[in-house]
């Protein structure tokens, strides 16, 4: 159904809907008396014309001014305006005295625009609107015209009229279903494998025995199997049915379509009868398992035959395909299944698809059989869960879009489409209400498939459009035979392009156009089992006849009260309706907000017409789509103020249609709150949107992905099936998106981008350390460059690492500037710099293969195509600096016969720099800082506890899987990790660990539970499997450090339940000033900030000689902060970090106890955003902080630390390299 239909079927759906309130919406500013229009006036009031391009205001004279008082109740006061002009003022008080209704009516204006400036006095109180006064524009016409005689088709409001929005706060629009999913893998029913389902796998388990064709047909409520296999080069037709009464098969051959062609003799089953076209064969009875079932195998000798047609005889009762015959279409090949998803099923409900594209051919009927089968497969989809759903979305989603045939010359009428569709709608309604984590899914369904409704509807109008308006043959009469044998959705389009031919006076180009914008060509019209020839040519006096007609075909559907409706929703909807094609489409959009923003409740609960609400929320969002797509042009030359404003409407929108929205209300919130800011003149007001503007693009990017993840697999496998078009396949989820608010949110974010770079000064680049390109840097980390190469990589994560060769690495993505792979990047000299100009990027990305020449500054980055004679230069430059890599030397170190030690024993012969680092800040840094009590496992432990006898099978295949990885099988990595897990701790580690904790006052785990005691020690095994993780080892592997070599201590530290954790580095970074100290924090725990988490992080400078002036350079985007309760980290500390020339630092894991709780974060609420105060205290005690710990070593430092209760802890430094 087009988008510009749907409000339309909607608006004259839920105009009737609500019992009509005796007062209009609270705030509406149409009437001069809020809440005083009764029903009798909105009948009498006559519709308004269109203002026109050209129109002004004109404010009643002062010399007219007159007190409404002066005319008593129920009689006309009239007021010249100007010579022919003249104002006309009604006052009729209800019969109870409750009300007021005053109705002004402008007459002879010459087509001039009015507004009336009023008020309302009350003994002495004078009211207005927010102490301005009320603005109402008024109806005009010429007395020549009539006062009633505006024609429906020109109404239009002015722009200027809009509806108040009910205060009510963003967090009420919140959903967060329970998810089905746990650790990332959907939970579905299990179901019991059929003898069919254990007949077909074990063909499919023999390795000489392929499946070419499938199709399950229904024998009632029992089935019958038929495959088409190939088996050891041989053909062969495969039955087999639990279908229980004995069976005969009565079938033939076929080498075109409906042939029926007797077998030859040789190739008969045995006992079978050869008849002159058929032949006979009977079912042989088998068990599997215990379950019986029948089957028949038939050899062929001819490979030219195309498919095979078939009936069944039970005793003396013919079994037909419905009204058909049976047809195996050996032409219709299947992807050989190997179960284990390599066949494209992976990450798919693949026995549903499989089903779909075996029904397939029974679907494409009509859209009668299509509905109906889709009902019967509901409750497997609903078994398979959000794949399942996804797999019935994608075969929708391919009907709507005619990737599938609609009708095969079978007659349907069309009240038989609407049931079959009302039942399938019912089947979603139902699941829509039972599982609210699926609701976003059905939703999507429910918009491909349509509503469905009282069947007769469409019968009715189709028999009176000949019968009633005088019109047979020609375009008319065509429809009517098509609507006759085969309606479809097609028809809205058509009915819509008749009605803008008739509201056009007859303009035939205004029907072709409709038609075209839809979709619907002439060879589309021509394309139909009964088609459209003519174009329409009517009569002037047929209009209304016709008008009427397509108006009640438009709608479709009984009309009858929804009771559950608020106070007023007709009023909304009217208002919506009276406004639905205005070009100023500001106070449209707050309207058709208010509207899904008033029905959301009831979309909760469990309405009685929750279908018909769930229809109105889908028609009234599509709406908001169109019209905010409307509104670009204007939009081009606004101020951000204005773009900001839209951009939070369109969010809105969005995150009512979306189920789990936490994250998307939480961007809604950040745009309303820099909306205030701008209004206050907020001089950070650009810099704090920027944040938005990041946080709200992630947010859209993680959409799509989960978008992608869940559906793209369903329609490459269902696709693959069913033979469509591949380009359609490869942009499913694309257009999926395309369909949604999420494009136009996109488009007016990319709109305001430079924009707000611009004002807060942020130009098109950061610049993070002073071309091929790549999806992920992830996917290269482990490649070398032969040549010095520029690396455009379209996501970066946090935690990679830079390829050997490569000398920059430019990106859209926004990794923190303290995250370890900028950290790395600067260690290792290569530029790194995040492009926010996606023009910038798609240049740089044309560029691949090519060389160029990268020189950046201090904010900017300028580069040239160059020859390979400069490259040539560069490099033999660089050659002579180049000490061609000498390994970096370990001392291996040796266990010190203690399996714990506490700080005061910290030395470099037992642990790493960080447990050094931190005993060290002990009792030297500032009274106001805190410095966690600590203890360690020294180096040389995890040997120890491997070559312990206990873990004798760990330490064999440990030792297994080196052999394997130096002989560069690098998947024994992860199978490294994992042998270590399995350690068994020695009873003296335990006991010497505890009494070092309790010797320092920290809590033992063991205290709590044996549970709590294993969760310490999986975490102390993780951080040592760390040591065989991807990233270190590579990276120790390109500076030839001695992996054997390397050793691990882990520090143990309580944790602080940190409000916010922060990283220093006492030298910029990004500058090279050793005056300016520069910091990034994040709310909650700090790996969010180090780790790979998206978004960025608050970022400021400090000048050391004014550490009370911290400036703030952005504010954070991480739309997830990490929390914890009172738990114990085990940090790595390894001796392969901190090394001169190296940066191993941040390579290693340190591990939690506990899980952490991933919280979706309210920067709106959050004091370090909104109060200014509390922002400087705590920035310029952390640079403080900083400040002090670098003065105390004397060198630059990078720190890690967290905020609690305003007080600043620091849990680690190292040297800043």
């Amino acid at each position: 159904m087009p988008i510009s239909n749907c409000l339309n079927m909607a608006g004259s759906y839920l105009a009737a809907t609500a019992t009509p309130p005796e007062t209009c919406v609270p705030g509406r500013r149409r009437a001069p008396l809020a809440g005083a229009t009764t029903r009798s006036q909105q009948r009498a009031l006559p519709k308004p014309r269109s203002l026109g391009a050209g129109s002004h205001r004109l404010a009643v004279s002062s010399r007219h001014r007159r007190r409404l008082g002066v005319v008593s109740a129920g009689n006309t006061g009239r007021f010249g305006l100007d010579s022919n002009s003249e104002l006309q003022v009604t006052v009729n008080r209800a019969p109870d005295g409750s009300v007021v209704e005053v109705e002004l009516f402008a007459t002879n204006t010459g087509g001039s625009s009015l507004s009336l400036h009023w008020g309302a006095l009350q003994r002495g109180r004078k009211f207005k609107n927010n102490d301005q006064n009320f603005q109402i524009h008024l109806r005009t016409t010429d007395l020549h015209q009539g006062q009633h005689s505006a024609p429906t088709e020109t109404r239009r409001h002015s722009s200027t009229e809009r509806i108040a929005r009910k205060n009510r706060d963003v967090m009420q629009l919140l959903s967060k279903p329970a998810t089905s999913h746990v650790n990332g893998v959907v939970q579905t029913s299990s179901k019991n494998p059929t003898v069919l389902d254990l007949f077909l796998k074990s063909l499919q388990d023999k390795g000489s025995c392929e499946v070419l064709c499938k199709k399950l047909f229904k024998l009632g409520e029992k089935e019958i199997l038929a495959l088409f296999l190939e088996e050891q080069g041989r053909t062969k037709v495969q039955l087999a049915t639990n279908h229980v009464e004995p069976l005969i098969l009565h079938w033939a051959l076929a080498q075109k379509a409906g042939e029926w062609k007797a077998p030859p003799a040789g190739i008969l089953p045995p006992g079978s009868t050869l008849l002159e076209m058929a032949c006979e064969s009977s079912f042989s009875e088998a068990t599997f398992d215990g379950l019986g079932y029948q089957t028949l195998e038939i050899e062929l000798d001819d490979d030219s035959y195309k498919g095979m047609p078939f009936v069944l005889r039970s005793n003396e009762t013919w079994i037909k395909n419905n009204t058909s015959d049976f047809y195996l279409d050996f032409s219709r090949r299947v992807t050989k299944s190997t179960g284990d998803g390599n066949d494209g099923s992976k990450g798919t409900a693949k026995a549903l698809l499989e089903a779909i594209a075996d029904l397939e051919e029974d679907a494409q009927r009509s859209l009668m059989h299509r509905f109906n089968i889709a009902t019967d497969l509901a409750e497997q989809a609903k078994d398979a869960g959000q794949l399942g759903l996804a797999g019935l979305l994608v075969w929708m989603r391919f009907m709507a879009t005619r990737q599938l045939v609609w009708n095969k010359n079978y007659n349907v009428k069309p009240r038989e489409i609407s049931q079959a569709q009302d039942r399938f709608t019912d089947i979603l309604q139902n699941l829509y209400k039972l599982y609210p984590e699926h609701r976003e899914m059905i939703r999507m369904i429910m918009s491909a498939v349509g509503r469905g409704g009282e069947g007769d509807v469409g019968q009715r109008i189709r028999d009176e459009i000949l019968r009633n308006n005088d019109c047979m043959g020609g375009m008319m009469e065509e429809w009517h035979q098509k609507l006759h044998n085969n309606t479809s959705p097609d028809d809205v389009v058509i009915c819509q392009a008749l009605m803008d031919y008739l509201n056009s006076n007859l303009d035939i180009t205004v029907y072709w156009d409709t038609l075209n914008k839809n979709g619907i060509t002439k060879e589309r019209l021509l394309s139909y089992d009964h088609p459209i020839h003519s174009e329409p040519n009517l009569r002037s006096e047929q209009k209304d006849g016709y008008r009427a007609e397509g108006e009640g075909f438009m709608v479709g559907v009984k009309v009858n009260p929804v009771k559950e409706l608020p106070s007023g929703f007709q009023e909304l909807l009217k208002f919506v309706l009276d406004h639905v094609e205005d070009k100023s489409v500001e106070a449209l959009v707050e309207a058709l907000l208010e509207a899904r923003a008033e029905v959301r409740p009831l979309l909760r609960g469990s309405s009685e017409r929750l279908k018909d609400l769930i229809f109105l929320d889908i028609a009234l969002d599509s709406s908001v789509r169109t019209a905010v797509e409307r509104s670009y042009e204007q939009l081009n030359n606004a101020a951000p103020e204005k773009i900001m404003y839209f951009i939070s409407l369109v969010l809105e929108n969005l995150a009512l249609s979306t189920e789990d929205n936490e994250n998307l209300l939480c961007c809604l919130k950040g745009w309303n709150h820099a909306l205030g800011m701008a209004k206050n003149s907020d001089n950070q007001w650009a810099l704090y949107a920027k944040a938005c503007l990041d946080r709200t693009r992630l947010a859209l990017v993680t959409k799509g992905e989960e978008y992608h993840h869940t559906l793209q697999p369903s329609a490459e496998y269902l696709g693959s099936l069913l033979g469509v078009e591949q380009w359609t396949v490869n942009i499913f989820t694309e257009e999926i998106i395309r369909s949604g608010s999420a494009a136009s949110l996109s488009l007016l974010l990319n709109r305001l981008d430079p924009v707000l770079r611009n004002i807060a000064n942020l130009g098109s680049w950061q610049i993070i350390s002073p071309i091929e390109v790549v999806d992920e840097l992830l996917t290269v980390q482990n490649k070398s460059y032969d040549k010095p190469t520029v690396l455009v990589a379209k996501a970066v994560k946090g935690e990679e690492e830079i390829p050997d060769g490569v000398v920059a690495v430019l990106t859209p993505d926004m990794p923190d500037v303290l995250s370890h792979v900028s950290v790395r990047a600067r260690n290792s000299k290569v530029l790194f710099a995040t492009c926010f100009d996606p023009d910038i990027l798609s240049e740089l990305q044309c560029h691949e293969g090519k060389l160029i020449s990268v020189k950046p500054t201090s904010s900017d980055i300028t580069y040239r195509e160059t020859a390979e004679s400069e490259l040539l230069v560069a490099s033999s430059t660089g050659a002579q600096d180049d000490t061609s890599g000498p390994s970096i030397s370990l001392v291996k170190k040796q266990f010190p016969g203690k399996y714990a030690i506490s700080a005061n024993e910290f030395s470099d012969e037992m642990v790493g720099a960080k447990s050094r680092n931190i005993a060290y800040l002990k009792g030297k840094v500032p009274p106001s800082v805190g410095v966690p009590t600590s203890v360690a496992l020294p180096f040389g432990t995890f040997e120890t506890v491997l070559s312990d006898k206990m873990n004798k099978e760990v330490d064999q295949n440990i030792q297994s899987l080196k052999k394997k990885l130096n002989q560069g099988e690098f998947s024994a990595l992860t199978e490294m990790r994992h042998a270590i897990v399995n350690l068994i701790a020695p009873v003296n580690l335990v006991k010497e660990l505890e009494e070092k904790m309790q010797g320092c006052g920290m809590p033992w785990p063991g205290d709590e539970g044996e549970q709590r005691w294993e969760q310490a020690w999986m975490a102390i095994k993780k951080v040592w499997a760390s040591k065989w993780n991807e990233r270190a080892y590579f990276s120790t592997r390109k500076v030839k450090l001695d992996h054997d070599y390397l050793s691990m201590a882990v520090l143990v530290q309580e944790i602080v339940s940190a409000d916010y954790a922060f990283v220093i580095h006492t030298t910029n970074p990004s500058s090279g000033d050793p005056l300016e100290i520069y910091a990034e924090v994040v709310k909650g725990l700090g790996e969010t900030l180090v780790g790979a988490y998206p978004g960025r992080a608050l970022s400021f400078v400090c000048k050391k000689d004014d550490l009370n002036s911290p400036k703030v350079l952005g504010y954070p985007s991480k739309p997830i902060g990490l929390f914890i309760k009172q738990s114990i980290i085990f940090r790595s500390d390894s001796n392969g970090e901190d090394l001169e020339g190296y940066a191993g630092a941040g390579l290693y894991d340190s591990v939690p106890m506990d899980k952490e709780e991933e919280v979706v974060l309210d920067y709106t609420t959050d004091p370090l955003i909104i109060d200014c105060s509390f922002r400087n205290s705590i920035l310029s005690s952390i640079a403080r902080t900083g400040y002090a710990i670098e003065e105390l070593y004397g060198s630059p430092q990078d720190i890690e630390g967290v905020v609690k209760d305003g007080k600043i802890y620091v849990v680690q430094t190292r040297p800043q390299m």
